[in-house]
């Protein structure tokens, strides 16, 4: 059912878009989100994930995160590039096909720590929320943020196909919460800044998530270089004391 209902609200977006209601679309990718991620939480709780709702999710989310977005912003600016703008348009679909194309044939059970690459509907979050904070009905997309779309579309779909480590959300279990309280806390942040901000930091919280996996490849990396300098000097203070 709710995935049917995250197929359904992609569609309504994508009507939206042809109709030249923006905002409407935005807010039913946002929706379409919301009962995604109510499927996953069903399936947990009532153990009842199989085979065939993994594919339908993956065709509901190819529909509402794939299609919608990349129609929503070739409508509202890109455009205007012609047939450069139709392949950037395109990015979202044929990168997200990709992505999840790839989660399916990995998928090992739906109890995961974390996803390979950006997932589809944060990348869609990411461009959703960018439209509801700076599209004006008025003026469109203008300024300094208004030049930012092609580089987050750019960006967000090579996140998605990326090998990096993004976490996942908190499981509604005890365990899980034993096991990572950070991310309920994070979580639980998340939800107050943006009531407090009324939606507004939206936009800024999915551009921390995308960051998230990156900054923490760089600092892993980091670690691992430096533990291998710390097991090389202990290599060669053993080899001189056994020297001596």
């Amino acid at each position: 059912m709710f995935t049917t209902l995250n197929m359904f609200s992609g569609f309504m977006s994508i009507i939206s878009s042809t109709q030249g209601n923006f905002i409407v679309a935005a807010w039913f990718i946002i929706l379409a989100a919301i009962f995604d991620a109510l499927d996953g939480i069903m399936a947990r709780i009532t153990k009842s994930s199989s085979e065939f709702g993994v594919e339908f999710d993956s065709l509901s989310d190819i529909v509402s995160f794939g299609v919608a977005p990349a129609l929503l912003v070739y409508n509202i600016a890109l455009y205007e590039f012609n047939n450069i703008g139709i392949l950037i348009s395109a990015l979202p679909l044929i990168f997200g096909g990709i992505r999840l194309a790839r989660f399916n044939v990995q998928l090992t059970g739906i109890n995961k720590d974390y996803f390979r690459g950006l997932p589809i509907p944060s990348a869609a979050g990411l461009i959703v929320t960018y439209v509801l904070t700076f599209y004006d009905e008025s003026s469109g997309l203008t300024g300094f943020w208004g030049d930012m779309l092609i580089p987050l579309i750019v960006i967000s779909s090579l996140l998605m196909v990326s090998l990096i480590k993004y976490d996942t959300l908190p499981r509604p279990n005890k365990e899980s919460i034993k096991k990572n309280p950070v991310k309920l806390i994070l979580l639980i942040l998340a939800v107050i800044l943006t009531a407090a901000t009324k939606g507004h930091a939206l936009f800024f919280l999915f551009v921390g998530y995308a960051c998230s996996g990156p900054f923490r490849a760089v600092i892993e990396k980091i670690i691992k270089i430096l533990r291998s300098e710390e097991v090389d000097e202990e290599s060669s203070e053993e080899a001189t004391s056994l020297d001596a």
